[in-house]
């Protein structure tokens, strides 16, 4: 398998994933903006969306889109780490996966337009609320997003709201949600892909 990633974008956490379950892989760096992979190719030719993460199969298919991707590469390269399909378990690893990407993922795109003022006030607070919603479900004492276990709805989670310091967001009011994120960085997947990414 080969996955297309971005440094820090959302495609980490499909490089999470490819490290967990010990999966066989390569990665090419693209330049999201210019659509080039690291290699010289046009990434369009390559996805047909030409975001990451891109996975490619070994048999030539793409995959895309992160929530689909990591769950291939858990259940396909090692079957049974994650809920079965059409277990409660597995819904609830769903219903977390679409909400941090609907609800937390997309709210931190505007950001990156270069918002200032009243419309960067409304956008914060809207992206506070979404958080303030997780910060209460981990009231519970649970140590991941789904419960007592780590699943990708927790590297997805961690990997976007990396984003908060570099877009100069405080997340000093979650307190549970900043223990959550310093459990998933010390997983070694997860340092094995930050630093394979330079971001540590």
């Amino acid at each position: 398998m080969k996955l297309y990633y971005s440094p820090g974008a959302c495609s980490l956490a499909s490089h999470i994933a490819l490290e967990e379950v010990g999966a066989t892989y390569s990665v090419e760096k693209v330049d999201i903006r210019a659509k080039k992979t690291e290699s010289g190719e046009d990434f369009r030719k390559i996805s047909p969306r030409a975001a990451v993460p891109t996975l490619e199969l070994d048999n030539g298919e793409i995959l895309t889109e992160g929530v689909a991707i990591m769950q291939y590469v858990m259940d396909s390269a090692k079957p049974g780490s994650l809920p079965a399909a059409g277990t409660l378990g597995r819904a609830r690893l769903q219903e977390a996966l679409n909400f941090v990407s609907t609800e937390i993922h997309k709210n931190y795109a505007p950001f990156f337009y270069g918002l200032d003022g009243e419309a960067k006030a409304k956008q914060t607070a809207t992206l506070d609320a979404r958080l303030a919603l997780v910060e209460e479900q981990l009231g519970d004492d649970r140590a991941f997003l789904t419960g007592a276990d780590y699943s990708p709805a927790d590297a997805y989670f961690f990997t976007v709201t990396n984003w908060s310091k570099m877009l100069g967001h405080d997340l000093a009011a979650f307190p549970r949600i900043n223990a959550l994120r310093a459990r998933v960085a010390e997983r070694p997947a997860v340092q094995a892909a930050m630093r394979a990414e330079g971001l540590i």
